[in-house]
């Protein structure tokens, strides 16, 4: 298993003990190149994370494009384990109930 896959795992662990009951999908990295790994789906609520194993792993030349368009949607982030406690705060907070 990849340092990677290693940290993707716990991090769909971590996802699922924050927002209980969330749906977790796996996007195909084949299918459209760039998008986010994963899909959070929660409530009427959705995010997009493209894990990385560090902060300075290389990203595929389309990923910062979809990661923008999709927080500007909803919430989408690069998401490592330098950087996991702030997104999943930022994550939280986006996901909270609006008045």
């Amino acid at each position: 298993m990849s340092l990677e896959s290693e940290f993707q795992s716990g991090l769909k662990k971590e996802l699922e003990a924050l927002f209980p009951g969330c749906i977790i999908l796996k996007n195909d990295p084949n299918y459209m190149q760039g998008i986010p790994d994963l899909l959070v789906l929660w409530g009427n609520k959705w995010a997009a994370l493209e894990a990385k194993r560090a902060f300075n792993s290389r990203r595929q030349p389309n990923q910062p494009y979809y990661v923008q368009l999709m927080d500007e949607m909803s919430f989408a982030a690069f998401i490592n384990p330098e950087n996991k406690e702030d997104v999943l705060r930022d994550l939280q907070h986006a996901f909270r109930p609006r008045r």
